[in-house]
């Protein structure tokens, strides 16, 4: 399970993130961080939510998680396909839990990462 500890990023990144998609395809293509690449690569209003959901939230692992989880079938299968599935060796539950169907994903969402949070 992921960590509430705030994820790391390097100065600038937020406004990297904000960029045109024509500035941040140049970045990710000279980037050798797989999930940085990634990122710079999605839709600048995909990037945008990710700042928004999980960076002004406080940015910890869990809202990373919780933003990966919520978002649509072409995002979560690009990060499976471009990240996930490029390691030694992936990790199996991270990739499955990915592949669920939205009502499992928010389940989960629900009952793991926010149990003390009320319904939505």
């Amino acid at each position: 399970m992921a960590s509430a500890t705030p994820i790391s990023l390097p100065r600038g990144a937020r406004a990297a993130l904000l960029a045109p998609s024509a500035l941040t395809r140049i970045v990710a293509a000279a980037d050798t961080d797989a999930e940085r690449r990634w990122m710079l690569r999605l839709p600048r209003p995909v990037r945008r939510s990710f700042v928004e959901d999980v960076i002004d939230a406080g940015g910890d692992a869990l809202d990373q998680e919780r933003w990966m989880l919520l978002q649509p079938d072409d995002v979560r299968a690009s990060y499976v396909e471009d990240v996930l599935l490029r390691h030694d060796e992936p990790d199996a539950q991270a990739v499955w839990l990915l592949r669920q169907a939205r009502p499992v994903r928010e389940s989960y969402v629900a009952e793991v990462i926010d149990p003390a949070l009320p319904p939505r």
